[in-house]
């Protein structure tokens, strides 16, 4: 059984440590935590985990976040992915610093990445997990604080917030979505 793992991001070192890099982050962290090694391959970064007879393809997308659909589609192609068997990890600027929501299916929500995803894939019906950037922003600067370095305050928060994203992405695997969101939703 295939799965695939989509991290949303940009490329470059000027994003690396930015709150738009969420997904990207995350995904890094799972790696590590599994001795995952990313190659660039086409359209993303990829990386192969496996576990309890299960293959998660890991994809950080190259073709930076507003172009995001072209890797997920490419990827669910290539490896025969259905697309129950989707995550795409992203930030949300609608969340707290730091918290989780996931979720089976839906809009948006006003991520570019996602919508062009949405926009690809011609659904919506795919499962994602949020991770939260806060909105300490003042009117017109959210495309500053998106692509903006976390705070010192932030980087405190994020290592064990990270990890429970990494624990939410082992329960999607192993238990389905609807479970995961009872397990991880509000913690």
């Amino acid at each position: 059984m295939k799965f695939l793992i989509a991290g949303l991001g940009n490329i470059g070192p000027e994003y690396i440590h930015t709150r738009h890099n969420a997904g990207f982050m995350i995904l890094d962290a799972y790696a590590e935590a599994a001795g995952i090694k990313f190659e660039d391959r086409r359209f993303a970064f990829t990386g192969v985990h496996l576990m309890n007879g299960r293959s998660l393809i890991l994809i950080k997308p190259t073709t930076f976040v507003n172009l995001s659909g072209r890797a997920v589609h490419y990827w669910m192609k290539k490896e025969h992915i259905p697309l129950e068997n989707l995550l795409v990890i992203t930030d949300d600027i609608a969340l707290p610093t730091g918290a989780i929501r996931l979720r089976a299916k839906g809009g948006d929500g006003g991520h570019n990445g996602l919508a062009h995803i949405i926009q690809i894939l011609g659904t919506s019906n795919f499962a994602r997990l949020r991770f939260g950037i806060g909105d300490e922003f003042f009117t017109g600067r959210q495309v500053s604080y998106v692509l903006g370095t976390w705070t010192g305050e932030e980087e405190k928060i994020l290592p064990a917030r990270l990890s429970l994203a990494c624990e939410a992405i082992r329960s999607f695997v192993l238990k389905g979505i609807d479970k995961t969101m009872n397990l991880y939703n509000n913690r």
